[in-house]
């Protein structure tokens, strides 16, 4: 018997509230990211509720570019903690927001499959890490994506948001 292991999501952030990726948004996707048996990518997969249609029997994009962006991070934020020689979870936490999405759109998503999003880290990973990821509709490659994230310190980047940094 087998079993699935912890989502990066549930081990480094159980108390996540980000709409796509956050184990406690109680109405959002929970996206769930896992390191591939190659140890090079990190893999999510995804069916899209038909509430996210854009054209008729269509993914809308916006939800493609959350997708990605969602996925990216932890991909980047799972390349810290193994350059780092540690379990995703242990602290200090590891935090990364987006510093750049740039998504190219290649073929239409079609509605009804699960969505696969395959990301790695390429080059070096450091305080700004560049996240390649591609979004496959079964064996077709629908989109793929070259963005930056950056290492961060929350609490800082959440007083400066609201002015108090």
């Amino acid at each position: 018997m087998s079993s699935v292991p912890a989502a990066l999501q549930d081990m480094a952030a159980p108390d996540g509230v980000c709409f796509g990726c956050g184990s406690s948004h109680p109405e959002g996707l929970q996206l769930k990211s896992y390191w591939d048996e190659d140890g090079v990518h990190v893999v999510c997969r995804h069916t899209p509720d038909p509430k996210f249609h854009g054209w008729p029997g269509l993914v809308y994009g916006g939800l493609v570019a959350m997708l990605v962006d969602c996925h990216s991070n932890w991909t980047a934020m799972a390349y810290h903690y193994r350059a780092e020689g540690r379990e995703p979870g242990s602290l200090p936490r590891i935090d990364c927001v987006t510093g750049k999405l740039n998504l190219t759109f290649i073929k239409p998503t079609p509605m009804g499959v699960e969505l696969t999003l395959k990301a790695r880290v390429e080059g070096e990973v450091g305080r700004k890490s560049r996240v390649i990821c591609e979004v496959w509709a079964g064996d077709v490659l629908t989109v793929t994506a070259d963005s930056i994230f950056v290492r961060v310190d929350a609490e800082q980047l959440k007083a400066q948001a609201h002015g108090r940094a």
